[in-house]
């Protein structure tokens, strides 16, 4: 429950007509809400790009405005909020700029790279989350120990990365998305090392004197490592059960932007000689609820002359299953984290200068997934783009009210994803209208 500073009266959930600022304002909450969660996304990549000496005082500045104006209630006015979401969109695209410019310094520009998911004989740690250099400490630890380490989830795009790829005990990907995090950890025999959110408190009896977290993350029960000494990991992988020779599909990560744009007059001459006819952005966030099937339905109904980019865990619904290639050029393309949607802008930022036209003007389609604050903040970034036509699912998010939803839906043609082969049908019969206009 929150107070009310126009009525001065304490607002009690769904039975308060109020809403915490008299019932008029109930769109101001639910910006108010967009720009908190907005600004929760950018917190987190500018905590990883800090901890690689990434620091940018136009960011900083944003956040503290943005805070001030949220939780203080200084402003009722709907224009300026949205004004201030949009620039939140703004701050996300610098500071995910800032992310992979840190990124690449330390570990290299990424490259295509064919990750294995299977087993390999032998002792092994797995790590979760997003943090990159909690990796590369691990491994600079684990040389020579004997132990193999696995990544899981978003960890999986630094297989790309030429630097990790230097150490040969970084064996492969172990897993999906973090929603299956309760069966995956505990059917992995090794020890386990969380280093960002994503992290689910398991179940009582399974693995939890097997886990430890990092950093920020914590879980009740596990032991937390600090300043980045594992060897208490180290040692307890020791002590934990082989895993088994099983060998897996092999999956393709590591499609950063510029890698990827080494390929464009190989893109371009696809598009304008008619082998590529449609990019679709299949990506985001996933979850466990039903209905994200629908990610997995699309992205199987893609023409075989369409290329597909990925981003973010959403990717695992689909990223095993075998697309093929256009003349050589891999029908998917995993362009990394929710981070890494600064590479997928890139890439589109570069297709429509080739054909001189704006990302709108492209045969290219955003189907979205959104789950929690990073994703939010990336879709503001989108917004603030200028991109119109996104698909977004499985449901809007409970915090956008309907007016606020309304707007969104006028001034950017925001949609909800329906029925996968329907919404697919119709992205390509724009795109046909268009062609013809």
């Amino acid at each position: 429950m929150m107070f009310c500073y126009q009525c001065e009266e304490t607002a009690k959930g769904t039975g308060c007509t109020t809403k915490g600022v008299c019932g008029k304002d109930e769109d101001i909450a639910s910006l108010q809400d967009i720009l908190l969660f907005g600004l929760k996304g950018i917190a987190a990549y500018a905590y990883h790009a800090r901890e690689l000496g990434g620091k940018d005082e136009q960011v900083d500045a944003f956040m503290h405005e943005a805070l001030f104006k949220t939780i203080t209630n200084v402003s009722f006015d709907m224009n300026q909020y949205i004004e201030m979401v949009l620039r939140c969109g703004e701050m996300n695209l610098r500071v995910m700029e800032l992310l992979d410019r840190v990124h690449t310094e330390k570990f290299g520009n990424p490259t295509p790279t064919e990750v294995e998911t299977g087993t390999k004989k032998g002792l092994g740690i797995l790590i979760t989350g997003h943090d990159l250099l909690d990796l590369h400490e691990l491994l600079k630890q684990t040389e020579g120990t004997g132990i193999n380490v696995y990544t899981h989830g978003e960890m999986l795009p630094a297989h790309g990365y030429p630097e990790f790829k230097k150490f040969k005990h970084l064996v492969g990907n172990y897993g999906g998305a973090w929603q299956l995090q309760k069966i995956e950890f505990n059917e992995f025999p090794g020890a386990i090392l969380a280093t960002t959110n994503c992290v689910k408190i398991p179940l009582e009896g399974t693995y939890l004197d097997r886990l430890f977290t990092t950093g920020i993350t914590g879980i009740p029960g596990a032991k937390h490592i600090k300043s980045r000494d594992f060897s208490e990991l180290i040692k307890k992988a020791k002590t934990t059960r082989a895993l088994p020779e099983a060998p897996g599909k092999k999956i393709l990560t590591g499609c950063h932007y510029k890698a990827v744009l080494g390929l464009a007059d190989k893109v371009v001459e696809g598009v304008k000689g008619g082998k590529i006819k449609h990019f679709f952005l299949i990506g985001g966030c996933d979850g466990a609820r039903p209905g994200r099937n629908y990610y997995t339905e699309f992205a199987e109904a893609v023409p075989k002359d369409c290329i597909i980019l990925t981003v973010a865990c959403g990717k695992y619904r689909f990223n095993k299953l075998d697309f093929g290639t256009i003349d050589g050029i891999p029908r998917l393309l995993d362009v990394g984290q929710c981070n890494d949607a600064y590479s997928a802008i890139k890439i589109a930022a570069a297709l429509a200068e080739a054909f001189k036209t704006d990302v709108n003007g492209l045969p290219l389609s955003f189907i979205l997934s959104w789950y929690e604050q990073k994703a939010v903040a990336i879709l503001l970034t989108l917004l603030h783009l200028g991109i119109k036509g996104m698909y977004i699912g499985p449901k809007p998010p409970a915090f956008i009210s309907k007016n606020v939803f309304a707007f969104l839906q006028e001034k950017f043609d925001l949609r909800l994803i329906g029925d996968p082969k329907k919404d697919l049908e119709s992205t390509l019969g724009t795109v046909a209208q268009e062609a013809t206009q």
